[in-house]
């Protein structure tokens, strides 16, 4: 796994704080918050997020047959915490192989779904929800409208709004985002739960 924090909207390197800024800048982007390295799929990473995360760590309870968590990710520093989580997980898709999942949430602005669906970002752009949503799903316990976005043609991307963040699930293949409109996925707060996870081989979708 890489050791280097990256900007969280194009995954290029940062220059880190320095005695004349505490901010981490991007030479495209300017001033941002960064892409810390990935951890590993274990129960001392999962509860490292939920003692430094900002926003919710959304995770599919129960996980769907044949899913398992495959790593984590978050954007921030000791100063902020984290102000986007990143849970990614691998299962069965519909059509034949493995399916890669990667469920987001972000503070407004952050810019990490977008980097991670193909798109300029930092958000997924107006009128992405002018229609009705594509895909429903419940998010702590309430119905969470989703709609397809149109980033990367080897993923699916769905985006909605959830607890006032952004929620993103990116899908690998694309046929696999079908799961997020078929399945009835359930979504819970890891921060609020004490959970006996099943974890598999670490992702390296997250390093994308």
């Amino acid at each position: 796994m890489r050791a280097s924090p990256t900007c969280p909207r194009c995954f290029g390197p940062l220059h880190g704080p320095s005695a004349w800024s505490s901010a981490y800048r991007c030479g495209t982007h300017g001033d941002v918050l960064p892409y810390q390295p990935p951890r590993p799929p274990t129960g001392e990473a999962l509860e490292a997020m939920r003692k430094s995360s900002v926003v919710p760590v959304w995770l599919p309870w129960p996980l769907p047959a044949g899913w398992l968590v495959t790593g984590f990710a978050e954007v921030g520093d000791q100063r902020s915490g984290a102000r986007a989580s990143v849970v990614a997980l691998t299962g069965p898709s519909l059509m034949e192989g493995p399916a890669d999942l990667l469920i987001i949430a972000e503070e407004p602005g952050i810019g990490l779904g977008a980097a991670f669906s193909g798109l300029d970002g930092p958000d997924p752009g107006n009128g992405f929800d002018a229609g009705p949503p594509n895909a429903k799903i419940e998010v702590a316990g309430h119905p969470a409208p989703l709609w397809c976005v149109n980033g990367e043609s080897d993923r699916a991307v769905y985006a909605g709004e959830a607890m006032g963040n952004w929620l993103w699930t990116i899908c690998w293949p694309a046929d696999a985002g079908c799961m997020i409109a078929l399945a009835e996925l359930s979504l819970i707060d890891a921060r609020d739960h004490e959970l006996d996870v099943p974890f598999g081989a670490f992702s390296p979708r997250l390093e994308d």
